[in-house]
């Protein structure tokens, strides 16, 4: 099991940046993949970015394509979702999300992923 921490939400202007961390404890965290989710108020969770154990292959939704980045450090055990030029249809609680053995045409699915963070809210307001 490898619990999840989120951090690095709050309120910003639209246009602005924010970056988002989620922290894991364990020595397998190497091996997993890691996604990140969002649940705006009364909508579904959505995908919106994953990354393979290796950092070689990352993974965009649409919507935020060329404005978000997905890394990871193994060394420390830590995921960093970088938020470029948000916008006010950003805003909605982050969740990250990992697990192994996740293929690619389940990687953009919520039930992929049994190990989940507890969520960090992201406000894009002016």
């Amino acid at each position: 099991q490898v619990p999840l921490v989120e951090s690095g939400g709050g309120l910003v202007q639209p246009g602005g940046s924010l970056r988002l961390s989620c922290t894991a404890s364990g020595r397998t965290f190497n091996q997993y993949t890691i996604a990140w989710f969002r649940q705006a108020p009364g909508k579904d969770r959505e995908f919106v970015a994953g990354i393979r154990w290796n950092s070689r292959h990352t993974y965009y939704a649409d919507s935020v394509k060329g404005r978000f980045t997905i890394s990871r450090d193994n060394s420390q055990n830590t995921v960093t979702l970088q938020m470029n030029s948000l916008k006010p249809d950003d805003t909605a609680i982050y969740y990250c999300a990992g697990d192994t053995g996740v293929i690619l045409s389940r990687l953009r699915y919520d039930r992929s992923y049994d190990y989940w963070g507890q969520g960090t809210q992201v406000t894009v307001s002016s």
